[in-house]
């Protein structure tokens, strides 16, 4: 009787296992990576950005590159919020703030300026 008893907790506790989902990552550690990025309505046209972003002791700093890999600026300041990120940094003369918000686990969504629409994506 015991060895059932066990038996049957011992199946309990792996098909428990098999149903737990692990939780999504947040925060700098979702952030953290490389994202495609297009900005678009801006006055020099449609600005495709790549923004790599290294964690450093739970701190994330960033530099962003144009398309072909070249980088345009250093992020003067990174601030993180569980879901979103706003990158500050200077480009083609102008102070520029970029707000990311997390749609999904490769994807966001967010502003450049608060005025211009940026979408992005995780690069793999």
């Amino acid at each position: 009787m015991k060895k059932l008893i066990s038996l049957s907790a011992a199946l309990f506790f792996l098909i428990l296992s098999f149903t737990m989902h692990a939780q999504s990552k947040t925060g700098v550690d979702f952030f953290a990576g490389k994202w495609n990025v297009l900005i678009t309505g801006t006055p020099y046209g449609d600005l495709r950005r790549v923004y790599v972003l290294e964690k450093n002791d739970n701190i994330l700093t960033g530099i962003v590159q144009d398309s072909t890999g070249k980088e345009i600026a250093k992020c003067s300041k990174v601030e993180v919020k569980d879901n979103e990120v706003t990158l500050y940094y200077n480009a083609l003369g102008n102070d520029v703030s970029v707000v990311l918000t997390r749609k999904d686990e490769d994807h966001v969504t967010g502003s450049a300026l608060g005025m211009f629409d940026v979408k992005g994506e995780r690069i793999k």
